[in-house]
Parts: structure tokens; sequence; C-alpha cells
């Protein structure tokens, strides 16, 4: 079973669906029951053109459920409409869906979150790890989002800033968690910002390509976890980076900064450094200050904190932790980090364990253990 080609088909299917008249929340569910089924089927018969089989069979789904609710007895006329099998046009509706999903009558938040499961891929879990929040709060939230839109006709997009959020969520999913999405999110944003002349575009676009320039030296052969001090440079893809930093500055320029562009500001700094020791990390912690003023994000201050204790001293950057709740996703792990670079490494240890055990994905917690037991080698006489 191709788990890639069927993630990729979803939202080509999902906006044939919408296209033809079904509202969102039912073109979703009747999506969704077509890839249960393709899990099911295909293994043992697989068809011929992949996305023809599953927009016939979602538009069967989405008929069955509407037959099947009175509410909604007047779509039986579209009965007759239902598609016979063959290749389906090929015509892209991600981006259209991702403002679509962007719906004035959701708040942002709740439009981000229903477009990284409907359209994304993502799943509740790691949606909900993206916003810090429980699992079971996030299912409700993407619950009360397909309420919501349920029977809504979208003929009212939604706003950029909500469009990016998801963009920018999608990719870092892709970048550092289990669902290879990356590359899609780039795909899209190019297309937006080919659209759409808007400096945060531009700069969430930078930000991708910059990051995206490191992948290949991110891992070892062995699939484990490269530090950024430690990886070869020489793998780094020096065209993206190119490319990212023009990008970034002719956004700069037009001087209406926005998180993204501050962000993408601190990737080229990593990317202009020839080394680890010679990254320039008082610039970094300027715009981390920048980046934290947009945002006032918890995560953007846990970053800031690794930044300062690189430019200031180990125990500068474990002063600008004090004021951070502990619980933060990765907070053990830098509290770890500076530790050891201060040289208690009965703490760190005992903190890159605990980090471990909260880890996002395999890698990460691979590698933090690994890290625990490294410094625990180390005290041993």
């Amino acid at each position: 079973m191709d788990e890639a080609l069927l993630r990729s088909l979803t939202p080509v299917v999902l906006g044939i669906l919408v296209r033809r008249g079904a509202d969102f929340a039912a073109a979703e569910d009747a999506v969704q029951d077509a890839l249960v089924e393709a899990v099911r089927a295909w293994p043992a018969e697989p068809p011929r053109d992949a996305k023809g089989w599953l927009v016939t069979v979602a538009w069967r789904r989405f008929l069955d459920a509407t037959r099947a609710d009175a509410a909604r007895r007047r779509r039986e006329d579209l009965v007759d409409e239902e598609p016979a099998p063959g290749p389906a046009p090929e015509v892209d509706d991600t981006l259209q869906l991702y403002f679509l999903c962007a719906h004035p009558s959701l708040t942002p938040s709740s439009a981000v979150a229903l477009t990284l499961r409907a359209v994304g891929g993502l799943t509740t879990r790691q949606i909900a790890q993206a916003y810090l929040v429980p699992e079971a709060t996030m299912a409700q939230r993407i619950s009360r989002a397909k309420r919501t839109v349920s029977g809504v006709r979208f003929n009212q997009p939604g706003d950029v800033a909500t469009v990016l959020r998801v963009l920018y969520l999608v990719f870092n999913e892709g970048y550092s968690g289990d669902v290879d999405l990356a590359a899609e999110a780039i795909r899209l944003t190019r297309q937006l910002a080919a659209a759409i002349d808007h400096p945060e575009v531009a700069g969430l676009l930078a930000l991708m390509l910059l990051h995206h320039a490191r992948r290949a030296a991110r891992t070892a052969p062995d699939g484990s976890l490269v530090p950024l001090a430690e990886q070869d440079r020489g793998r780094w893809d020096t065209t993206s980076i190119a490319e990212g930093v023009e990008i970034l500055q002719a956004a700069l320029a037009r001087d209406r900064l926005g998180e993204f562009q501050a962000q993408a500001a601190i990737a080229a700094l990593h990317a202009d450094a020839p080394t680890a020791e010679e990254t320039d990390w008082v610039q970094i912690v300027e715009w981390y200050d920048e980046l934290a003023r947009l945002t006032d994000s918890p995560v953007v201050r846990l970053n800031r904190a690794v930044a300062v204790g690189e430019a200031d001293g180990p125990r500068a950057g474990l002063a600008a932790l004090v004021a951070l709740d502990d619980s933060l996703p990765r907070h053990a792990a830098v509290a770890a980090y500076l530790h050891e670079r201060d040289g208690d490494l009965a703490t760190a240890a005992r903190l890159y364990a605990e980090a471990a055990q909260k880890a996002p994905n395999l890698a990460e917690r691979d590698h933090l253990t690994r890290q625990a037991a490294r410094l625990n080698a180390r005290r041993r006489p």
C-alpha cells in the first residue's frame, strides 16, 4: 500500500467533491471513507487509475450519506450526476482548499486545525503537539470546526495570514516529524508567492528553503539526528540557500517585518556561517528579540535562551529559562544542553533522560537517550 500516494491524492479528491457541490464536512468524511476502502481493497486488487478510483468511491460515499440524511433530501438529484469511473481531470485544488478552509465563519486557530486535518493529512495528535494542547482538546476543536462549516457554501475564502500559518505548520511537521510533508509545503508556498505579492509569503518561502537546504545533513546514515553544530556543511544545498537569502533580502527591503521574515533571518545567519564556531550569535539574539516582540511565543523565548547561552555563556542562557514554563516541549532538552555546557554533567544527564521521555518522535528520543548515556559514561570513575 503506497501511503504517500494516498496522502498526495487526498486534497485532489477532496477538491473535486467540493467543486461538484459537496459541503466540506461531508466531502471530508466521504474521502476518509474512500481511503479506508482503498487500504482494504488495493493490496489484493490495485486500480489502474488510483485517483479515478478514489473519486468514484468517495462520490458514492457522499451520495449514500446524503440519501440517508432526511434533512438533505434536496441533494437526491445529485445521484444522476455520479461520474463514470475513469481518469479524473488533472487539476490541483490544494492551495484553493487551504483558502477555503480558512473560512470567515471559523476562528483562525480552528481554521488552521481543520485544514491541517482535512487537507494537510496530519493526525489529531500531531496537530495537538503543534498547538501545545491535549489531543482530546484538539479533537473537540476540529469537530466543532467541521460542524460550523457543515452545509456552508465556500464562496468566502479566508485570509492569507491563516493560510501561511497552516503552510508553516505543515512544513514543520514534514521537516521534523514522522510524515514527510516539507516538499509539498514548499511547492504550495511557491504557488502562493507567485500569486500574491506579500512580504510575509516571501519570508515563509525563504524560511522553508533555508531550513530544507540543511535536510540532507540532519541525519546520519543510521538515521540518527545530527545537531546543527555537528552537521557537515558541505552537504547543505547551497543553491536553495542562495535562493532563500535572495528572497529574504527582497522581502526585508520592503520594511514590513513579520514573524516569518524574522525566522528566515535567523536561518540565514546559520546558513551564512562557514563553521558553527563562526555563527553570529549576538545578531541571532537580536533577531529573536524582534521575533518575541512580534509573536510573544514561549517557544520563541525557549529558542532565544539557547541563542543567549551561545552569545553570553550557558549561565546567561539558564537565567533566560527561569521565566519559562518547564512543561514546554523541549524545555528539558534545552536545559540539559546549557547545564552540560556549564559543566554540570549530572544535572544535564538527568534532564536529557527526562527530555527523551517527552520527545515527539523516535529519532529525537534516540538522540536524547544517547546524550544522557554519553554523559553518564563520562561521569563513571
